[in-house]
């Protein structure tokens, strides 16, 4: 029963197993068929989004290739456009080149044909001479032969005779022709003069301004004015004493005035009392510490001063001491005129006219700038600046040149060169050009009336005037009354008088003129 029991089992085991089984199986196989649609469906899918990328990239690849074919395109037509124009370019410079070569030969066949014809010309010409030459000698021989016959003479004495005749004849042409030709040669000396100098005066316009005789210093307060009066005037009188420059305290408010002909002194002193002004103490032993230092300062910019001008006109090399007393002359006046300013001036004028005329005119501008150097050597030595400047320019071996240019801008010496020609002429333009030098205006419209008229004044003078800013007096006199001893004594007389009775500065020329002129008309 119990086997039964337990085959029965068994075989109800296995029933279930089996139904088991084929459940599962047509459960897993049911799955499996959705999984493979599923993997069907995604397949798709991706066939689809690859389809449709492919079919993207062929649009852009579509796309590049038909922006290349038109990029391609036009590089191609800009490359063809550019050889066209080119091609038609050097087609037409090759027309023009034939056409130029053409005209050329043709020109050159028409000058070898005014050549040949030329020279056909000449031939008969020259044959034609000949037979003239031939015809003039026998003429000769003929006239020669009847002047034998008919005078007398041999005919070495009737060559003697027409050559004498001849020489004379020839003689008053040669001095007619020499005549006209010193008028011409004058007349365009002045043109070209004229020219020159206007060249030199238009391309350098320098500034200029008066020196006066007085500096004026501007005090903080008035009760400075005691301080460097000092005790008992002991500040006063020390700063006079060591500078040799009048101090003048007046009533005017703030201020006091330095007075010296010396214009290097007086700027000293005017920065000594402002250096004292400045620093409050003033007293005797402070002034001349305070001077001796301004003095050290002021030697040691002359020399800068003379070696900066020298550098800004590039004139090379010049000896220190030459440097400094270039860099002095700015503290000197001549008739209000600033001499370094007006040395500066002569050479820039003279280096225009040197070069005008030809000449060196880096020569010219040294000559020009030294010509005066020996004013700044007459207030410490006396003496005449010409001179003084000569010798000094000898003793630091400057050019020979430049001494002439010194010792003949005021008739010393002979002119020898065109750059001292320059400088004279350069020396006259800056003086004697309108309100270079001043002066008092009444002052010096009286002096130069009272030069005038003590000449006039003088029996047998016809003219008389004052030149070159009343350093000179020029006298023309009758030929008919006074001789040339007269003329000496007069112009001594003329002198004498004007320093007796005129005050001025420097010297004054007196010249006297006689000059004797015939005159005829040829009607």
């Amino acid at each position: 029963m119990i086997g039964y029991l337990v085959i029965g089992f068994i075989i109800f085991g296995l029933g279930v197993g089996i139904s088991v089984f084929f459940i599962s199986k047509k459960i897993f196989s049911s799955n499996a068929n959705v999984i493979i649609e599923q993997a069907k469906a995604k397949a798709q899918a991706i066939e689809y989004e690859a389809r449709t990328l492919l079919k993207n990239e062929q649009i852009k690849a579509q796309e590049i290739e038909l922006e290349l074919k038109k990029k391609y395109d036009n590089k191609t037509s800009e490359i063809t456009k550019t050889y066209q124009d080119k091609l038609a370019l050097l087609q037409k410079q090759e027309d023009k080149m034939s056409q130029k070569f053409e005209r050329e030969i043709t020109f050159l066949e028409e000058e070898k044909q005014k050549v040949s014809d030329l020279k056909n010309k000449l031939l008969i010409e020259y044959e034609a001479q000949n037979k003239l030459i031939k015809e003039y000698q026998d003429a000769k021989q003929r006239a020669i032969d009847t002047l034998v016959g008919y005078t007398g003479y041999t005919k070495e004495e009737a060559k003697n005779l027409i050559l004498d005749h001849l020489q004379d004849e020839l003689a008053q042409q040669k001095a007619a022709l020499i005549r006209r030709c010193e008028r011409e040669a004058r007349d365009e000396a002045m043109k070209k003069a004229n020219y020159v100098i206007a060249q030199a005066t238009t391309r350098f316009a320098g500034e200029f301004a008066t020196e006066r005789l007085i500096n004026v210093v501007n005090l903080p307060s008035d009760e400075l004015k005691g301080r460097i009066i000092g005790k008992e005037g002991r500040n006063i009188k020390t700063l006079e004493m060591i500078s040799g420059v009048d101090v003048i305290i007046d009533d005017t408010p703030g201020t006091i005035i330095l007075s010296s002909f010396n214009l290097y002194r007086r700027a000293i002193a005017t920065k000594t009392i402002e250096l004292l002004v400045e620093d409050g103490r003033i007293q005797p032993a402070r002034i001349e510490e305070v001077y001796a230092k301004v003095s050290a300062e002021m030697e040691a910019q002359v020399l800068q001063d003379g070696e900066n001008i020298v550098m800004d006109m590039g004139l090379g090399y010049m000896h220190p001491e030459l440097k400094r007393l270039i860099g002095k002359m700015k503290y000197r006046a001549s008739f209000g005129q600033n001499a370094l300013g007006h040395s500066i001036e002569t050479a820039n004028l003279a280096g225009v006219i040197a070069g005008e005329l030809g000449g060196d005119e880096k020569l010219a501008r040294r000559a020009g700038l030294l010509h005066d150097i020996g004013k700044a050597l007459t207030q410490e030595s006396g003496g005449n600046h010409v001179t003084l400047g000569a010798e000094i320019c000898k003793r630091y071996k400057e050019h020979p040149i430049v001494i002439n240019a010194i010792m003949a801008h005021h008739g010393d010496e002979e002119i020898q060169s065109i750059e001292a020609a320059a400088v004279c002429t350069a020396d006259t333009l800056s003086a004697g050009r309108p309100g270079a030098r001043r002066e008092v205006l009444e002052s010096f419209l009286n002096r130069m009336q009272d030069l005038e008229r003590i000449a006039m004044d003088k029996m047998g003078v016809k003219q008389a005037y004052a030149i070159n800013a009343g350093r000179e007096v020029r006298v023309i006199v009758r030929a008919d009354l006074i001789n040339d001893a007269q003329s000496v004594v007069l112009a001594r007389d003329i002198a004498k008088e004007v320093e007796s009775s005129l005050q001025y500065p420097g010297e004054i020329k007196v010249s006297v003129i006689r000059e004797s002129r015939a005159v005829e008309f040829a009607r």
